[in-house]
């Protein structure tokens, strides 16, 4: 008995040993070391995501003044890259993004199960979920004309549609935000339904009443996308992240761009 059990030993030892060696041989992360020599990052993101991704050269949004910054702490220039499927498609598999394109993708990522599957992700820097908006408080759905603006993915929009039936809701499907403004400011809704950052902005311009959808409808971080196995990349950001994140300029950012914490 013994004498297996040293066998076993043995045997556990060389794989252990093999798999070592085979580490060994692996190529080396250079995703950072190719930013730096093409001296860009390079960054895809929707045309359009307020306040992620406004368009508006003087303040260009939540998400792209941050990529500025971390293309600032690597010494390289920030390129962006705009990829029209990210507004249109909610499956990340889809948006036909690769690694010439981009090294980050922003302007609306949250880190779910369905994104893991696709991409590496950068740290949280913000919460988001579905949110309901209306001029004034609404303390039921039932029987109330529901707008939804569905612009984002990786939100649970299944979950969303058991929701609004189960409350006997009317829901009709909107397409921008100036759609849900229309709506509300006529009265053909009483409601809307959204992701939790564009509705903070929404409710912050208009003067509407914010709160979060209830627990049943899941939250999820906000983060960057980055390529799985860019490590050094990925370092890069989480630190960054990390520094900001104390120094208080992520909750300046958000400020400016009316994104208030939802109650």
């Amino acid at each position: 008995m013994a004498e297996n059990g040293a066998i076993r030993d043995l045997i556990s030892f060389g794989a252990v040993l093999a798999l070592l060696v085979s580490i060994s041989f692996l190529p080396p992360d250079t995703s950072l070391r190719e930013i730096e020599r093409a001296g860009a990052l390079r960054a895809c993101v929707p045309p359009l995501y307020p306040p992620l991704v406004t368009g508006d050269p003087n303040q260009p949004g939540v998400d792209i003044e941050l990529l500025q910054v971390v293309a600032d702490r690597i010494g390289v220039s920030l390129v962006i890259n705009e990829n029209r499927a990210m507004g249109r498609d909610f499956n990340p598999r889809n948006w036909g993004l690769n690694r010439a394109q981009c090294q980050v993708i922003a302007g609306g990522v949250v880190n779910s199960v369905q994104t893991r599957s696709f991409l590496e992700t950068g740290p949280a820097y913000a919460q988001t979920g579905w949110a309901i908006v209306s001029p004034a408080p609404v303390a039921s759905l039932e029987g109330k004309q529901v707008g939804v603006l569905t612009l984002i993915s990786g939100l649970d929009r299944i979950g969303l549609a058991s929701f609004l039936r189960e409350q006997g809701a009317a829901a009709r499907i909107l397409t921008s935000p100036e759609a849900l403004a229309a709506g509300l400011a006529d009265g053909t809704l009483d409601a809307g339904v959204t992701e939790a950052m564009l509705a903070s902005r929404l409710a912050e311009e208009h003067d509407w009443t914010v709160r979060w959808a209830p627990p049943e409808l899941a939250r999820y971080n906000m983060v960057f996308g980055l390529w799985k196995g860019d490590i050094t990349l990925k370092r890069v950001i989480d630190q960054t992240f990390a520094e900001l994140a104390a120094d208080g300029t992520i909750a300046a950012i958000m400020a400016r761009y009316g994104v208030r914490p939802i109650d």
